[in-house]
C-alpha cells in the first residue's frame, strides 16, 4: 500500500509540473506570437510605451519566457519580489502571481474566495450524491415501473436543461414571485448561519440537480448490469436478505464508477463553478476568474487555472486511495 500512495504521489506531482508548464506557455508565450505584450494587458492601449515598459518590469515580463517561468516557479516556493522603479513589492509564498489591477498578490485573492466555492461545492455535491446514487438504485430495483421511469424522466430533464436556466428560473419563482428565499448579496456564515444556507440554498439544489441526473442515470445501468452477475444470484441463492445482497456486495460495484466521476466533478466544481456562481451573484473563485478574463488580468486566470488544475489532480489522487481501499487489486497496478 505504502509503495502504491508512493507512485501515485510522484505521478501527481509530474502531472501538475508539467500543467504548469503548459498553462505559462499557453498565457505569456501566445500573446507574444500573436504580437501582444502581455504588459499592454494590464495598463491599457491608452498608456504611454514609458507606463508598458514600467508595468513589464514590476511584473517580470520583459524577461524570456524561461525565467519568468523560473521564477514563478520560485515563487511559488519562497515567494518573489517585483521591481517597480526604486521599490520593490514582495508577494510571499506560495506566490502565484502579481495582480496589476486589484494591487494584490493572486494567491490571497484566491483564499478570499474560496470559501464560497468550497460551500457551494461541498453543500450541492451531498445532495446530488445522495439523492443520484438513491434514486439510480431505486429505479434499477424497479425497472419498467412507472417509478422508474418518471425518475428518468427527471434525470434526462436535469442533464438536458443548461443551469442558468434552471438556476434564473429557481430565483424568478422562489426568490422574486413566493419570497421564500432572499435575493440580495452572499452572507458570510460566520455573521449569518441561517442567511448563508438561505442564499446557498438554490445552488446547491440547482447544481445538484444537473449532476444528481448522471448519477441516476450511471447507477441504474450499473446496479442492472450487477444483479445480473454469477456472484449475486449465489448471494440469493444462499439465503441472504435482499437487502444485504443488495447493500454489501452488489453495491461495492456500483460505487466504483460513482467514486470516479465524484472525484472529478468535486475537483473541477472547486477549482470554480463559473456558471453556478455567476447565476446567483456568488463571490467564489470561478466568479473571480469572469472578472479576471473581462479585465484582462493574467496572473489572476493563470492562478486560477492552476488552483483548479491543482484540485483536479488532488482529487484523482484521494479517487486512487479510495479504488485501492474498494477494491484492493488495484494496488498491483
Amino acid at each position: 500500500m505504502i509503495n502504491y500512495i508512493l507512485r501515485r504521489v510522484v505521478t501527481s506531482v509530474v502531472l501538475m509540473i508539467i500543467i504548469s508548464v503548459v498553462t505559462f506557455g499557453v498565457f505569456f508565450m501566445v500573446p507574444k506570437l500573436a504580437g501582444t505584450n502581455p504588459a499592454e494587458l494590464y495598463v491599457g492601449k491608452s498608456a504611454t510605451p514609458a507606463d508598458v515598459a514600467a508595468t513589464a518590469r514590476k511584473l517580470g515580463l520583459d524577461q524570456p519566457v524561461y525565467v519568468q517561468y523560473g521564477r514563478f516557479v520560485k515563487g511559488i516556493v519562497a515567494g518573489r519580489d517585483f521591481n517597480s522603479g526604486p521599490s520593490k513589492t514582495h508577494c510571499p509564498a506560495p506566490c502565484f502571481g502579481y495582480s496589476f489591477r486589484n494591487d494584490r498578490p493572486v494567491f490571497p485573492l484566491l483564499l478570499d474566495r474560496l470559501p464560497v466555492t468550497i460551500s457551494l461545492a461541498i453543500g450541492a455535491s451531498i445532495i446530488w450524491l445522495i439523492g443520484g446514487v438513491l434514486a439510480g438504485v431505486i429505479s434499477a430495483l424497479r425497472r419498467g415501473s412507472i417509478l422508474d421511469r418518471s425518475m428518468m424522466i427527471l434525470a434526462l430533464a436535469g442533464v438536458s436543461l443548461p443551469i442558468y436556466f434552471t438556476g434564473l428560473l429557481a430565483q424568478l419563482i422562489f426568490v422574486h414571485n413566493l419570497h421564500w428565499l432572499p435575493g440580495g448579496e452572499y452572507v458570510n456564515f460566520r455573521d449569518n448561519p441561517i442567511g448563508w444556507a438561505s442564499k446557498l440554498l438554490l445552488g446547491w439544489i440547482t447544481l445538484a440537480l444537473l449532476y444528481a441526473a448522471t448519477y441516476a442515470r450511471l447507477t441504474r445501468a450499473t446496479m442492472l448490469e450487477t444483479v445480473s452477475e454469477d456472484y449475486i444470484r449465489t448471494a440469493r441463492a444462499k439465503g441472504l436478505r435482499e437487502r444485504v445482497v443488495i447493500g454489501k456486495h452488489a453495491m461495492r460495484s456500483v460505487l466504483t464508477p460513482i467514486v470516479t466521476i465524484f472525484g472529478l466533478d468535486i475537483g473541477q466544481l472547486l477549482g470554480g463553478a463559473i456558471l453556478t456562481e455567476s447565476v446567483f451573484g456568488l463571490p467564489g473563485i470561478g466568479r473571480l476568474s469572469i472578472d479576471a478574463v473581462n479585465t484582462k488580468d493574467l496572473p489572476v486566470v493563470l492562478g486560477v487555472t492552476l488552483f483548479g488544475a491543482l484540485f483536479i489532480v488532488v482529487a484523482n489522487f484521494v479517487v486512487d486511495l479510495l479504488y485501492a481501499v474498494i477494491d484492493p487489486r488495484v494496488r498491483l497496478a
